[in-house]
């Protein structure tokens, strides 16, 4: 057989040459692989580590993320120490996972910090331990919507719940209180807070990633420099 020899240029179908699996090549344009599209991102937490698949992220209140105790000591702006005792005596457990069996890592809920960080201020008001125990029983029965239309007043020995403006101004004129919470205020403040610190997903154990607005703007300008 004779040939001018451009069969055995490379790229060139030779007579002996199938292609593979027996599919003809001729007449099939090359089309570039599509570009895998990004995911959704939901919330402002981010659910895996760097360098992990994408997935969705979670808010800092979901029920799929819980924190572990220094994390929700510096969301609460307690010791770990009063964080220990509090949890020991039985005034505020963690409801996602507790210490038990030996060994394992305490897991606190967005709402459990939520109630660290007003019995920590009611502490400094000078609330007793007892009247706060019957504040944090109270505010664990309570529903979201409730909650965060809550102010409790105090002063220093009684704990009141207001759930209008008007309750609040009839304890002020009536002297009795001098020390206000506004529980929706310290909400807004928490998940603020702790969408710039660790967690983990309570189903899987995956590190959850903070996202700290501070952070990337200097990665940002370490990158312009």
């Amino acid at each position: 057989m004779s040939g001018t020899g451009d069969e055995t240029r490379s790229g060139a179908l030779c007579a002996v040459h199938l292609p593979r699996a027996g599919r003809p090549l001729i007449g099939r344009p090359w089309r570039p692989e599509p570009e895998a599209e990004e995911l959704p991102r939901l919330g402002r937490f981010p659910a895996v580590q760097p360098g992990q698949p994408a997935i969705e992220r979670l808010a800092p209140t979901s029920a799929l993320v819980g924190y572990r105790g220094p994390t929700a000591c510096a969301a609460a702006g307690i010791t770990y120490r009063q964080l220990d005792y509090w949890a020991r005596t039985g005034l505020l457990e963690p409801s996602v996972r507790s210490a038990y069996p030996a060994g394992a890592q305490r897991l606190y809920s967005f709402r459990d910090i939520l109630l660290l960080k007003i019995v920590k201020r009611l502490l400094d008001a000078g609330v007793s331990l007892q009247n706060i125990r019957v504040a944090v029983t109270h505010l664990q029965s309570a529903d979201q919507t409730g909650l965060t239309g809550l102010t409790l007043m105090c002063d220093g020995a009684t704990v009141y719940e207001c759930t209008s403006p008007q309750q609040v101004v009839d304890l002020l004129n009536g002297g009795q209180g001098v020390f206000g919470i506004a529980v929706g205020a310290v909400w807004q403040e928490l998940e603020a807070t702790l969408g710039r610190l660790h967690g983990e997903r309570t189903d899987t154990g995956e590190t959850l990633v903070g996202h700290d607005p501070g952070d990337e703007l200097a990665q940002r300008r370490h990158r312009a420099v």
